[in-house]
């Protein structure tokens, strides 16, 4: 479906200057077959969606499947990612293939993976990488452990987005560490979205209610049993962690606090 512009003073999510009505962000891999991709990204009302360029074809491959015959850039943004780089210049040459088949689209999420068991970030090369972006003209949603500290040095740098992992990739273990987000999320100068880690809807609406601007996620929608409404749920999750977070939630105590008052009962 065509997602409509948020009107001026909606609760939008803005990356690079151009608001966004879901924040929820999907990504395109791991589905059965294009189709499937197809309805779970409808039901997840997403509206930017990641592509792996070494893995998913969108034009480099004209003999095979096209990726945007099913998410067309017309209706989604389309967001190419460095999925399987292990170096700064490995993810700076996927970036620049992705901008050339895209017609010099500028914005791509930036991600330096440092070990294959984990697929942890390697910071060291995220960093040297996201400079070259960004002085390359690029808008970098960049993929990033959940360090505080580093977070704001990749917002710094001029990141348009801040994306630090809630547990590593595919593990489905949920926010792992809440006092970090917070922190990064406290301290925030462009929006920070969470990547990697969620498992189920619970897990989406903890990251939001933390005040995390988004949240991107493939695995767990694409690897349930029931893509499509698992993608319906986390949609709803979502929506659900950004109103609780935004009504602010009751302080925590650790006694009884009754509902009504006790003075002026009838019969006291």
């Amino acid at each position: 479906m065509t997602h409509p512009a948020p009107a001026p003073g909606d609760d939008a999510l803005v990356i690079a200057g151009k608001p966004y009505r879901s924040r929820l962000l999907t990504g395109t891999g791991k589905y059965r077959d294009l189709d499937e991709t197809r309805r779970a990204t409808e039901a997840a009302a997403a509206e930017i969606v990641t592509v792996a360029i070494r893995r998913v074809n969108i034009g480099q491959d004209p003999g095979e499947p096209n990726l945007l015959d099913v998410l067309p850039p017309d209706r989604y943004t389309i967001l190419p990612n460095t999925a399987g780089c292990y170096t700064a210049d490995e993810a700076v040459r996927t970036c620049r293939l992705a901008r050339e088949l895209l017609d010099g689209h500028s914005l791509v999420k930036l991600e330096v993976l440092g070990d294959q068991r984990t697929l942890y970030p390697d910071v060291v090369q995220t960093l040297a990488a996201a400079e070259t972006l960004v002085a390359d003209g690029f808008d970098v949603m960049v993929y990033t452990s959940d360090d505080p500290i580093l977070c704001r040095r990749l917002a710094e740098i001029g990141c348009v987005a801040v994306m630090p992992l809630a547990a590593p990739i595919g593990s489905g273990l949920g926010v792992q560490n809440r006092y970090n987000l917070m922190e990064i999320v406290e301290n925030a100068t462009v929006p920070i979205i969470v990547d990697a880690g969620v498992g189920t809807a619970s897990d989406a609406a903890v990251a939001m209610e933390l005040g995390c601007h988004g949240v991107l996620m493939n695995t767990a929608i694409a690897g349930a049993k029931d893509p499509v409404r698992m993608a319906r749920a986390m949609k709803l999750a979502v929506e659900a962690g950004r109103d609780a977070f935004l009504a602010g939630r009751i302080p925590r105590k650790r006694y009884a606090s009754a509902s009504s008052p006790v003075d002026g009962l009838v019969g006291g």
